[in-house]
């Protein structure tokens, strides 16, 4: 496909990938020599034309010499040209295999991208995609420059929902365990310390970390299992501090990695100057320069092991197969007050799920909702469908001999509810009509069915149900039967509920008695405070200081809080936003005015505390987050456009 781009002469093409081309031309104005990015397909997708400009509208303003910055965005066809300058540096995946590979040009390689790194930390910039062929190398000056920010963020921490990684964002050899949906966090700057790190792994070792092509055996190997450098060939070659220094950079969770790019670049300036004089490095303490001044709160869980082990053990029963080659359903309920940590104790079920190749959904009931029967099985099922709709054309055509297996003719019935279902088994005959009870048997019957398909031994399936106190009464006779039937087996049904806002004569309280009396295996975990010890362990690991340091600090926010997290973490989050806890950069180190704290008016209700944060947002944000909260829990932004009378980008904004 040749380039044609007026103002531009085209010279010869050097790349040409799935989604892009890439050619090197001469810019007619000035004669100056450019490479040139565009789209593959002449039609592009509204997604690929906002990465593509991504890319052009975060790096025009940034300047460090580590970080590509482009010349231009061109219109071209449908989409968008990208002109950057042509130094004759080429993709380090490039030039790395065919160099000498000596140590020190690694180590100039490595810290030049720390203090990439730490430039995109100030400008609260996440790259999210940094691999060899994202990194540019001059062959001459070794001068390196980070590229491709098509998926970066501008927002200081992002939250990674669950979807199939066939469809993630980035390139699945070098995501950190968080960015793939599998974590119970979110994403901030360290999720690229990662990526470097596995990035350095493969310049030291010529390979990745995890040799494996298959999307979900890689998914398992990042969130589980330990990086272990090449033993025989490679041990001599790649020095042990350097080797933990790699290690630590891939630590699975974000709180054991570097906290500064800094940190890491002292640490890789000290094993260059050992190497350049002895040839030796011998290994030290690392991360001694690693201080970090962004507040972050760790998003570890606290105080929850026996809570997150009890289950972690249900599942593996639900997914283990029985004397006789089956599983019995089974059904556990989280219970406790708002805030207390419910979602985020049932999101660790996420890594064993991984390792067992099965499907997690989850849907949520609303107090406004009641009178939708089904609405959070059908929010789960419909995110089920979208996972599948990103699967192969062949594993499709096999999902959907099975469901047309299971419901037969009556298919319609279930896409009724779940519309995605048509674009896998297509249209389908219409459904006889049936009334009142009988309607409702037919529904229940196929909807057994249906789950069955996904619950087997080779896809265990795990459904989450929140907010079990505004269960509707349809839903509660679904849960009787895929938790009653002994042919559903390899599922494991979560529900967490308020415990404080169901009484023993509440609908669901009735329902899980006639469970237990039907012979349904039933298991409840309650959630209580977090003890101080707990809540202290926090506080210390927030403020990088010793558990006793933290100790007056803790009672406060354990007197204000009384031990909820949500609370608790918000309470924290708003002492750093008044000022009362900063970083004290002169001594490198977190401190609190715990008298001034004292005195501060702060409220120890919630809900008065949560309206008191939502008021300190500008006029123009708390208008627009009204219409929101009219039009749901969930809202997208042209919606809220519409709603608000105002165009995307003045809508964007306000918020």
């Amino acid at each position: 496909m040749m380039l044609n781009l007026p103002g531009y002469q085209e010279t010869n093409q050097i790349y040409a990938g799935k989604r892009t081309l890439v050619y090197r031309s001469i810019r007619e104005s000035d004669n100056s020599r450019v490479v040139i990015k565009v789209l593959r397909n002449p039609f592009p997708h509204f997604n690929d034309l906002v990465c593509f400009r991504n890319q052009y509208v975060i790096t025009s303003h940034l300047e460090h010499p580590s970080i590509l910055r482009p010349l231009a965005l061109e219109r071209y066809g449908n989409g968008y040209a990208l002109v950057m300058p042509d130094e004759g540096a080429i993709a380090l995946s490039k030039y790395w295999p065919n160099s000498d590979q000596n140590l020190i040009n690694f180590f100039n390689i490595a810290i030049q991208l720390a203090e990439a790194l730490h430039y995109l930390t100030q400008q609260r910039i996440i790259h999210k995609d940094i691999k060899p062929s994202n990194i540019l190398i001059h062959p001459q000056t070794l001068q390196v420059q980070l590229l491709d920010f098509s998926i970066s963020s501008l927002l200081p921490k992002e939250q990674q929902q669950l979807i199939n990684p066939n469809v993630l964002e980035g390139t699945l050899a070098y995501m950190s365990p968080e960015q793939r949906g599998r974590m119970n966090r979110g994403i901030d700057y360290r999720t690229d310390f990662y990526s470097l790190g596995v990035t350095c792994f493969q310049l030291l070792t010529g390979q990745l970390p995890f040799a494996t092509r298959d999307p979900m055996e890689l998914l398992h190997s990042h969130l589980v299992e330990k990086v272990k450098f090449p033993v025989d060939r490679w041990q001599r070659k790649v020095p042990e501090a350097l080797q933990a220094i790699v290690i630590k950079l891939m630590a699975k969770n974000a709180e054991e990695r570097y906290q500064s790019a800094l940190g890491l670049k002292y640490d890789l300036e000290r094993c260059l100057q050992q190497w350049e004089e002895t040839e030796t490095i011998i290994p030290f303490e690392l991360g001694e320069r690693d201080v970090c001044d962004r507040f972050l709160i760790p998003e570890k869980l606290y105080g929850r092991e026996g809570e997150v082990e009890r289950l972690l053990d249900t599942f593996e029963q639900v997914a283990r197969k029985g004397d006789k080659g089956t599983s019995r359903s089974q059904l556990i309920l989280v219970a406790g007050f708002s805030g207390i940590g419910k979602t985020a104790v049932v999101n660790e079920v996420h890594k064993p799920i991984v390792e067992k190749r099965g499907y997690f959904i989850k849907g949520k009931f609303y107090q406004f909702n009641r009178n939708i029967p089904f609405s959070a099985f059908v929010e789960a099922f419909r995110d089920l469908m979208r996972q599948l709709l990103s699967e192969s054309d062949t594993e499709l055509q096999s999902w959907k001999s099975k469901i047309m297996t299971a419901l037969g003719e009556s298919g319609q019935v279930i896409i009724d509810v779940i519309p995605e279902l048509q674009q896998i088994i297509g249209a389908q005959p219409p459904a006889v009509e049936l009334s009142g009870t009988a309607a409702k048997n037919r529904f229940n019957l196929l909807f057994q069915k249906f789950a069955q398909v996904f619950s087997t031994p080779e896809h265990p399936l795990v459904i989450f149900l929140d907010d079990l106190q505004w269960v509707d009464s349809a839903s509660l006779n679904l849960m009787n039967l895929l938790m009653t039937d002994v042919e559903t087996g390899y599922l494991l049904l979560i529900g967490a509920y308020r415990d404080n806002e169901v009484s023993p004569t509440h609908p669901l309280m009735l329902a899980l008695d006639g469970l237990t009396k039907d012979g349904a295996i039933l298991n409840t975990i309650t959630l209580e405070p977090l003890t101080q010890n707990s809540l202290n362990h926090l506080v210390a690991d927030t403020l990088h200081c010793g558990e006793k340091f933290a100790q007056p600090i803790t009672e406060l926010v354990d007197q204000k809080t009384q031990g909820n997290p949500f609370f608790a973490t918000q309470f924290l989050k708003a002492l750093h936003e008044d000022g009362l806890i900063e970083f004290d950069r002169q001594a490198g180190h977190w401190q609190c005015d715990i008298v001034r704290v004292q005195d501060a008016a702060l409220t120890d209700d919630v809900v008065e505390f949560m309206a008191l944060q939502l008021q300190k947002l500008p006029i123009s944000t708390q208008e627009i987050l009204k219409l929101a909260a009219c039009i749901g829990n969930q809202f997208d932004l042209e919606t809220l456009a519409i709603v608000s009378e105002r165009s995307d980008i003045e809508t964007a904004t306000a918020l």
